[in-house]
């Protein structure tokens, strides 16, 4: 991938993370204060499937990118290994 594709991948792999982090933290600040526990579990929720698209989203992205630079099988094992435990 080129540099500049890399680099705004990564930025918006590392976006989506410090955003499930203050969702997280959000949720976490709502249950020590006496907020509504229902908002709390769902934002906590919520906190789970805004990361797990966006890791769909990036690696997506990571599938086209490699597609335009003509590496169809790389961006097949790049897909794979974003799914492997």
């Amino acid at each position: 991938m080129s540099n500049e594709v890399t680099q705004l991948i990564d930025e918006i792999g590392s976006e989506m993370e410090r955003l499930h982090a203050a969702l997280e933290r959000r949720a976490d600040e709502l249950r020590t204060t006496g907020g509504d526990p229902e908002t709390a579990t769902k934002l906590a929720k919520g906190a789970d499937a805004m990361r797990d698209s966006g890791n769909l989203y990036v690696s997506w992205a990571r599938h086209y990118a490699a597609l335009s630079e003509g590496r169809a099988g790389a961006a097949d094992e790049e897909d794979e290994a974003d799914f492997s435990p």
